[in-house]
């Protein structure tokens, strides 16, 4: 049986802290920072990547030696350290506080795992080997890269705008299925990926028509365009 409970966590303006100074805990830091997550990073010393973070207003630093206390109001914790006691002291605190804590490679320290994972746009895609191997983990989500192109991004706006009219006209929910089984298998997809946005917005159109739906394909682009901002504004 699998151990882990896979979730997706909303972070968006919740504090999360994290302890080391590295460049594994840049890279944790910036996809807290990416997923709109307060991030403060605790560390004596500081690469030159989460300097350049913190420039950028997407992490604050603070320069000190982890002491009980500093992780007050965190949502989630991370630490990139080896130290021993380090690890101690951040999983002694996290557990009193019933915080969410991962300690990079210590699976054994951690109460969740991150997966290896690949987005575009509305759709992530998660991989984990439940900490078995995560460098196999993440050459499995670069083997998915062709296979979920970057099209995929503009092709799930276009799922959600019909999803959008097809609720506002009361079509049922079997019907809406139904609907999105002939988005599906249409060539909507292959038209994006070709770069012809217009024909694929088009053959959306008439797949709306067909289940009583009329929507111009020019309004069908324009709200495409109105989500692509409302998807950007909220990463």
């Amino acid at each position: 049986m699998p151990k882990y409970y896979p979730v997706m966590l909303d972070v968006r303006d919740r504090l999360a802290i994290v302890v080391g100074g590295d460049r594994v805990a840049a890279e944790k830091a910036a996809v807290l920072s990416a997923s709109g997550a307060r991030v403060h990073v605790i560390s004596l010393e500081f690469c030159d990547e989460l300097l350049l973070q913190a420039e950028r207003k997407q992490v604050t630093l603070l320069r000190k030696t982890y002491e009980p206390g500093d992780l007050g109001g965190a949502f989630v914790v991370i630490a990139a350290t080896s130290d021993p006691g380090l690890v101690q002291a951040v999983w002694a605190e996290t557990q009193e506080r019933g915080q969410l804590v991962n300690i990079v490679d210590m699976p054994e320290y951690c109460s969740f795992i991150m997966p290896s994972v690949l987005r575009r746009e509305q759709l992530t895609i998660a991989v984990s080997t439940e900490g078995a191997s995560p460098g196999l983990a993440k050459r499995i989500r670069h083997s998915l890269e062709d296979i979920f192109p970057p099209a995929y991004g503009p092709y799930l706006r276009l799922a959600a705008l019909a999803r959008t009219y097809l609720r506002s006209n009361g079509i049922s929910y079997e019907r809406r299925d139904d609907f999105f089984s002939d988005f599906f298998t249409s060539d909507v997809l292959a038209r994006l990926v070709e770069g012809d946005s217009r024909q694929a917005v088009a053959r959306t159109a008439e797949l709306l028509r067909n289940y009583g739906i009329e929507v111009s394909a020019n309004v069908l682009e324009a709200g495409l365009e109105e989500e692509k901002t409302h998807v950007n504004s909220d990463r």
